[in-house]
Parts: C-alpha cells; sequence; structure tokens
C-alpha cells in the first residue's frame, strides 16, 4: 500500500479547480445522562480510578443482560427533531462485532439497519452570506468504548468509559469545502449544547468527529459518480477537521495526478507534523457482522412520545438569532455570538429584560456583552470558551444599570468601561462604584469653562495657531480637557464650550 503523507503537496490552482472536494461526518457525541447505556453504573468517568465505573453489565460478563437507557433515548429523540429527522417508530439495536482491547464484550451495542432518527437536515451559514442544506442521513444510539493507555512498552485497559450512551450523527456527502465542515460542525455542537444533551467538550472526548474524505473531477460529477473515500478518525478539535480535509484534499489530487489510486482507508491525523497517517484498511458492514441484538426487544416509539418531546424542545439557537434581528434590531455580527452558547443566550436575555428593548437597546448592551465585557472574559479565564460567563462575577442587571447610567449620561462610555472592569474584579454595583471612586460625569459649564481656561493659557501658541486657521488642533484641545476633567466631563457638554471658546 503506497501513500504519500509526509508534506503537504503543491497544488496549482487550475488544478484545484478540475475536482470537487466531497466530505461526509460522522459525529459521535456522549449523551449527557447520569447512567450509562445499558446499565447503572456512572457516567461521571473524567477523573476517577480506572476500572471504578463498571459493572458486570458494562464488563460483557456472561449472563449479564442490558436494559435501555430511557434518558438516552428521549436524549437522540430531541436531537432528532431539533435536526429535523424523522423519529422511527421502530429502532432495533444491533450487535456490531470487532475486538479491540477497549471492547470488553468483543462487540458493541448499536443501531444499524433501523435507528432512531433519519433523513433530517441542518442549515449552515457560509462566508458570502448564503446557506447550504447538509442532509442527515441518520442519528442512531450506540455504546462508547474504553480507553487503551500506553505507558512505556505496556498498553494499559481502562474501562470507566465502556458502556457510556453515545449519539452518531452520519450526514450525506453535502460538504464541499473545510470551512463548510468547520460551519456545520460549530452548528451541530451548539445546538446539541443548547438542548442540554452533549457538553461539546471535544478535548475530553465528549464529541469525536470523522470526516469521510474523498475527490472526484467534474466529468465523474456530470455522470454522478464518487470517487474513493478515506476517513480521517477521531478528530477531536474542528480546526483539526478543517486541516485533515484539507491535506487529504490537496493529497490525493497529488496521487490522482501522478498517476496513483485513491484506496480506501481510516486514517489518523498527526498534529505535530500535520499531515495525515495510515491507520487501517477500511472495514465494510459484512466485516462486523452484524445482527440484531438477542437480549434487547425492538424500541418502540408512539407518535404521543415524540409529541411529548417535541414539546419541551426550547427555541432553537437560529430561530432566536433571527428573533433577535427582526425584533430586537441586532446586527447578524453579535446575534452570532450571542447565540453560540446557551449559557451566553440567558446571560444576554436576563440582561435584555431589565435594560429594556426600546430605543436600540438590544444593540448597545450587545455591543458592550461582545466587546468590552467578552474581552474581560478572555483575559481572565482560560482560552476562549464563553461557557465561562457563568463565573462572572458580573450579573446581568448589573451589567443593565450600568449602561442605564451611561444612557442617563451619569458617566460617560469611557467611565463606563473603567467602572465594568471594576464590576468584573469585585461584583460591586455600578451605582456603588461611581459614587465611592468619584466618577460621576461633568456637565456643569462653569467646571469646564474653568479647565478650558486654564488649557487656553498653558497653550497659548497652539491657541493662537487654531484661530489662524489650523483647525486640526481642536482634538489635541478636546483630549486636553478631557485630560484635565480626569475623563469626567461631558463629552457634547464640553465639544460645544470649547467650540465656542475656541472662537474667541
Amino acid at each position: 500500500m503506497t501513500l504519500t503523507t509526509k508534506s503537504k503537496p503543491e497544488i496549482s490552482q487550475q488544478t484545484l479547480n478540475q475536482y470537487e472536494l466531497v466530505v461526509g461526518i460522522e459525529v459521535h457525541a456522549q449523551v449527557l445522562t447520569r447512567s450509562k447505556m445499558f446499565c447503572r453504573c456512572a457516567t461521571d468517568y473524567a477523573g476517577a480510578p480506572p476500572n471504578t465505573r463498571v459493572c458486570p453489565v458494562c464488563l460483557g460478563m456472561p449472563g449479564s443482560l442490558p436494559v435501555i437507557n430511557r434518558a438516552a433515548v428521549e436524549a437522540t429523540m430531541k436531537s432528532g427533531l431539533a435536526l429535523n429527522c424523522t423519529i422511527a417508530e421502530t429502532a432495533i439495536f444491533a450487535r456490531k462485532n470487532y475486538n479491540y482491547p477497549d471492547l470488553p464484550k468483543g462487540y458493541q451495542i448499536t443501531q444499524y439497519e433501523y435507528p432512531s432518527c433519519e433523513h433530517g437536515y441542518l442549515d449552515i451559514d457560509l462566508e458570502d452570506g448564503s446557506t447550504r442544506r447538509i442532509r442527515i442521513r441518520r442519528t442512531h444510539l450506540e455504546e462508547d468504548t474504553g480507553r487503551t493507555v500506553h505507558v512505556g512498552q505496556y498498553t494499559l485497559v481502562d474501562l470507566n468509559r465502556a458502556g457510556v450512551p453515545l449519539m452518531e450523527i452520519v450526514t450525506e456527502a453535502d460538504i464541499h469545502s473545510p470551512e463548510e465542515a468547520y460551519a456545520y460542525l460549530t452548528r451541530l455542537r451548539t445546538i446539541l449544547r443548547y438542548l442540554g444533551v452533549n457538553s461539546g467538550d471535544m478535548e475530553k472526548g465528549a464529541m469525536r468527529c470523522e470526516p469521510n474524505i474523498s475527490v472526484r473531477t467534474l466529468e465523474q460529477k456530470a455522470r454522478g459518480e464518487y470517487g474513493t473515500k478515506v476517513e480521517v478518525k477521531n478528530l477531536n478539535s474542528f480546526r483539526s477537521v478543517r486541516m485533515a480535509i484539507a491535506y487529504e484534499m490537496e493529497r490525493q489530487i497529488a496521487l490522482i495526478e501522478s498517476g496513483g489510486k485513491v484506496e480506501q482507508v481510516n486514517m489518523g491525523w498527526d498534529e505535530q507534523r500535520q499531515c495525515t497517517v495510515l491507520q487501517r484498511s477500511k472495514e465494510s458492514a459484512h466485516d462486523y457482522r452484524y445482527f440484531p441484538e438477542p437480549d434487547l426487544p425492538p424500541l418502540q416509539v408512539s407518535r404521543a412520545w415524540v409529541e411529548e418531546i417535541r414539546a419541551q424542545l426550547p427555541e432553537l439557537p437560529i430561530a432566536k438569532r433571527d428573533r433577535y434581528e427582526q425584533t430586537w434590531g441586532l446586527r447578524r455580527a453579535e446575534a452570532d455570538i450571542l447565540t453560540s452558547e446557551k449559557l451566553v443566550i440567558d446571560y444576554f436575555e436576563t440582561a435584555v429584560a431589565a435594560y429594556g428593548t426600546n430605543d436600540g437597546k438590544p444593540q448597545r448592551l450587545a455591543n458592550w456583552l461582545t466587546g468590552e465585557f467578552f474581552r474581560l472574559l478572555y483575559t481572565d479565564g482560560d482560552g476562549q470558551d464563553l461557557r465561562q460567563i457563568a463565573d462572572a462575577k458580573v450579573r446581568p442587571t448589573q451589567l443593565a444599570a450600568l449602561l442605564q447610567l451611561v444612557d442617563d449620561k451619569v458617566i460617560n462610555p469611557n467611565t463606563g468601561k473603567k467602572v465594568l472592569e471594576i464590576m468584573y474584579a469585585t461584583g460591586d454595583d455600578p451605582q456603588q462604584i461611581v459614587a465611592r471612586e468619584g466618577l460621576a460625569m461633568v456637565s456643569d459649564t462653569l467646571v469646564i469653562d474653568d479647565a478650558i481656561a486654564a488649557i487656553f493659557a498653558a497653550n497659548a501658541p497652539d491657541l493662537a495657531r487654531y484661530r489662524a486657521g489650523e483647525e486640526k488642533l481642536f482634538g489635541f484641545f478636546m483630549g486636553q480637557v478631557m485630560k484635565a476633567t480626569k475623563g469626567k466631563a461631558d463629552p457634547n457638554a464640553a465639544k460645544q464650550r470649547l467650540q465656542e471658546l475656541l472662537k474667541g
């Protein structure tokens, strides 16, 4: 088997234009339940001593019998409905047979021919402002495997994760660029987090991505033919997905252009070398010897149950984004950011309820939240995880109160930023900080006039130059006024008095 994976091939744009990239993505998302898929073992395996969250069922002991986790089934139905899927009235679990050290039974219980959810879609936004519909082939339930840990010459097995409920969400081959893949995955993660069915923590293995990547010539596309696909396994960041797809696209094109043939294999992504690496030949369905799980009955889902789950669906992030734009007049940029995480949505909506929805207030609040507030959040937090907003000392009602002080001209915007920094560090109310620090805005024209007079006296040559026609010095004088009043002067009042007094 010949594979070129050492360095990124150099492909001309003209050659790239002769091919179409075709990608389908499988996402494995751990379901947030308290117990495992088929037993009562706890799912809080992260940080637990190895092999302490196990029992005869998830260890595959002879005579042990699995029982379906109802909460996992409902989470999968909820996800399927949010992804516009049809919920099957009958789903059947099967045994998928393969032998790895982290699979204690020698098979995985999964859904194969009859999944819980099918034929859905997810619309994504593209950089040019258009949208693309990514079809969802299926969303089904299965159990996770354990983990192998390599220590020196030894391989150890931790089975705490074995049996944790896992959703597999499979798209059709509708993705045609690394950027589209990234947009799809980020939107999917936002929905799963918002529903509360998955944490989206890829670095912890709670969500893993496996793109199936192929390329085809434009002639093949016209004939409805596809190229040979290569699957890149267990990617744990969206950045890695984007990089792996871009690399594989150029590797496959270079191989075809040189007279070679793409082989159907499983690859891994080498983050250090920034290239794909061969793992093993690709299995086919018959290699797994699927057959219905004899210890589990078919899963019967009534229409009444489906409608009960549908009624529990919240307003989804995209619907919220559209409502923010249409009802509150938010710009798309801020609306996208604010609806990217449920905790941010909750914070923003609580603040809007306290601040008001008239006179453009939601947009002003959005500007402060996505600007100054997130700047503090990113500086203080670990990375750029917006869920850190839950730990911020500034409550939504306090942020609304701060903006109201700015609107009422008690303080100016620059002072407001300083007050926000103090609020972020202490959790104190903005009114308390303004009073304690003496930050209230100066609107008294006599105070402003005195400051301007002192500035004119100290900068007589500049004053003469301005009055001789060098009007660009206005900014200098305005800056001096704000400096002299320690930023507390009402900018509009200061500007008006400065304009009047500069005329002489």
